[in-house]
């Protein structure tokens, strides 16, 4: 009886151990997931989000270390919002010139990612519309049309309604061709929309008419725009004065910094890839050239080739468009630093007055400033041809001189556009 009364027992309790324990570890093993997973809830709400809007693992693990440094207290935003971005790389600035590591290899190269990144996300096309019409070209919008066999005119829209009306095309500021003779023509028409995108179009001139006492053009709308060279960066307006040298030699130091006089010039934008820069005399192209300059406590050396030239013949000045295949990895930074405004929150504060006191001053300059700046210019040209430096861009460059195709030149001087 003892027997049958134990056997019953373990009988029992091996169906309890077959039935129920396994439920009872399930339960346990679902409670500590559950507890891990609202613990660790926003790190996964960051990776998910990442993999689900595309993001490579490594841009994830970059931006939760971003999001971590700076405590942010939406990480999430880091995906799709400039300004939480910037706020962190602000942050990252300010704790690196705190523990004195602003120079550091490692925040140099964390922040030359984060920049790389900033700028991919600026310029994605999820942020940016693009130019389907013609009928959405703003009024003002620069325009350079070709017009083959004839060369390269510059031109402007003036209206935008049933027809795109534009002023009648310019070829080195002359007026070489009536509006009656445009009449009919095909022409194909280039343009750079601000932070955007380079367009062309084909399109023909309906009629030649006057729109606010000036002789115009008449395109045809059309939807058909190619929308080509995309922008690698961003850049920004700018008024610094540089110093150029014109690079002679194959052995020579890209990345070295000068120490005597180059050739003054003005660069009016920026990025960490190129500017326009502004100069006495007439420029040449393909030239290879160094700059140095300074962007508040920073000494910047790029290099790099003159991709394109607008000489302007009355002021005797050239715009140099200039490409920089050279520069250190602290100096990029701060380049970058300076076009996205990521500077820290008290120089943001010194700044801000500082722009709020120009801005008092701002109508009275204005016009001042124009004429100061021809006239610095004027006088740049004139110590560039003193025999102490012996030098111009001309006189450097005259061997160098080369013979395009006029077609292949059209579309090149277009494509330089700013």
């Amino acid at each position: 009886m003892k027997f049958h009364i134990i056997y019953v027992i373990i009988d029992k309790t091996r169906w309890f151990v077959n039935t129920f324990l396994p439920i009872l570890l399930s339960l346990v093993v679902l409670i500590s997931i559950f507890r891990l997973v609202y613990h660790f809830k926003d790190d996964i709400k960051f990776f998910t989000t990442g993999f689900d809007s595309g993001f490579k693992l490594s841009e994830i693990l970059m931006l939760w270390k971003l999001a971590k440094t700076s405590q942010l207290s939406e990480p999430c935003a880091l995906y799709w919002s400039l300004p939480t971005l910037e706020k962190g790389i602000s942050t990252i600035i300010t704790n690196a010139k705190d523990n004195g590591m602003e120079h550091s290899k490692k925040t140099q190269d964390f922040l030359a990612r984060l920049y790389s990144y900033r700028t991919k996300l600026e310029l994605s096309p999820k942020n940016k519309k693009g130019l389907s019409s013609t009928k959405y070209i703003d009024v003002g919008q620069k325009i350079r049309v070709i017009l083959k066999g004839r060369g390269v005119f510059s031109s402007e829209v003036i209206n935008n309604s049933k027809d795109l009306i534009i002023s009648l095309p310019l070829q080195n500021n002359q007026i070489t061709i009536s509006g009656v003779d445009w009449v009919g023509m095909m022409m194909s028409v280039y343009l750079w929309r601000k932070d955007d995108a380079a367009y062309v179009f084909d399109t023909y001139v309906r009629e030649n008419s006057m729109f606010n006492g000036k002789s115009v053009l008449c395109l045809s709308h059309t939807d058909n725009l190619l929308r080509t060279q995309k922008r690698r960066s961003v850049r920004c307006e700018c008024h610094i004065y540089a110093q150029m040298y014109i690079i002679k030699s194959e052995t020579a130091d890209l990345k070295s910094m000068e120490t005597q006089p180059g050739l003054k010039c003005l660069l009016e934008d920026i990025s960490e890839d190129g500017a326009l820069i502004r100069i006495g005399g007439k420029g040449v192209s393909n030239l290879q050239i160094k700059l140095q300059f300074t962007i508040g406590e920073s000494f910047i050396v790029m290099s790099g080739f003159v991709r394109g030239v607008e000489f302007d013949q009355e002021k005797n000045q050239s715009k140099l468009h200039f490409e920089c295949t050279c520069i250190d990895t602290p100096m990029k930074n701060a380049i970058l630093s300076y076009v996205y405004n990521v500077i820290p929150e008290e120089e943001k504060e010194i700044i801000e007055a500082m722009d709020l006191a120009e801005k008092d001053e701002k109508d009275k300059e204005e016009t001042e400033k124009s004429s100061t700046t021809s006239e610095t210019l004027q006088n740049n040209e004139t110590d560039i041809s003193e025999p102490q430096t012996n030098v111009t861009v001309e006189n450097q460059v005259q061997s160098a001189t080369v013979t395009e195709n006029t077609e292949s030149n059209d579309v090149k001087n277009v494509l330089d556009l700013p």
